[in-house]
């Protein structure tokens, strides 16, 4: 399981692109390994032989091996076109900076950029807090996912923000650019504001009324931020978006937030299912295999 020893790797190495294709290819080899081998990671040169088309492109090695046939498949046929939307306000900097949520989803982001790389779709990179701070071209090239790496890498260095999230409005301009059916994964806590969220809500509905597929990872440190499962001694907590602090013993409080935040993860998933959005619990201390597997039925499913 690659979490906390990948994120250490990243602050030794500093190499987004190298740790995405070691825990990609460890990935792979491991699921053709599993019961899941029937998941494809190869669709991009292979697909299912359908009764009644022509033989000529059948591969017959593959055919020896697997005694299923397949149809070799042609990079114009694979037209998928990924947009990848990150989440880089301040609250992603918790629980630190070198080892905390957004570290967590720029190597997440990295893996399915390469995921999609190697499967010869198309992918793009959208960076926000309060607004778009990056948003890339969508090409399949090899140098435009290598630039997308650099921006990554580069965002792994940049010291914690201190501003809000606009979720919402993002997301509302990028329903209105993005101008075919793509899939959007999104990375985030989500945490724009608690008690109101039917303006997030109204975005996501207006993805899908563009007819996109959207598949958001819920990113969170589930032991504190959801379990609030800190000593029982005094703490100093810091609103990371606001600087704003208070001191309290976490038994004081620890009743009132988990019925809050429990109140909105449970909204959240309501209103996605409701939206048919795929929504993934991402935890933070249970590594990237839960991302790429989310991924890759996703991506199975929009054959």
């Amino acid at each position: 399981m690659a979490s906390q020893v990948d994120l250490l790797k990243v602050r030794e190495y500093g190499n987004v692109e190298f740790l995405a294709r070691q825990m990609v290819e460890g990935f792979i080899t491991g699921l053709h390994k599993s019961p899941f081998h029937g998941f494809s990671v190869e669709f991009a040169e292979h697909r299912l032989y359908n009764t009644g088309e022509s033989t000529r492109y059948i591969d017959w090695k593959v055919f020896a091996k697997s005694e299923r046939l397949f149809v070799k498949r042609f990079e114009e046929e694979t037209n998928l076109r990924c947009h990848l939307l990150l989440d880089t306000s301040s609250t992603m900097y918790y629980p630190e900076p070198g080892y905390g949520k957004i570290t967590f989803s720029i190597l997440a982001s990295a893996c399915i950029a390469y995921l999609l790389q190697r499967q010869k779709d198309a992918v793009s990179l959208t960076t926000f807090a309060e607004g778009i701070d990056i948003q890339t071209q969508t090409k399949s090239t090899p140098s435009h996912v290598h630039k997308i790496f650099q921006q990554l890498n580069t965002l792994l260095q940049q010291p914690p923000p201190l501003r809000k999230t606009s979720a919402a409005e993002v997301i509302h301009q990028l329903a209105e650019k993005i101008n075919k059916r793509s899939l959007v994964v999104i990375f985030s806590d989500m945490f724009e504001n608690v008690s109101d969220v039917d303006h997030l809500f109204s975005a996501l509905q207006h993805l899908r009324h563009n007819l996109h597929e959207v598949l958001i990872f819920h990113v969170t440190d589930k032991k504190t931020e959801e379990d609030f499962a800190f000593d029982e001694r005094p703490y100093e907590f810091i609103d990371l978006e606001t600087g704003d602090k208070v001191k309290v013993q976490p038994n004081q409080v620890r009743d009132s937030y988990q019925t809050a935040i429990k109140n909105f993860y449970h909204e959240l998933k309501l209103r996605c299912g409701q939206y048919r959005i795929d929504f993934i619990e991402a935890d933070i201390a249970k590594g990237f295999d839960q991302i790429l597997t989310s991924y890759l039925v996703k991506r199975t499913k929009m054959k």
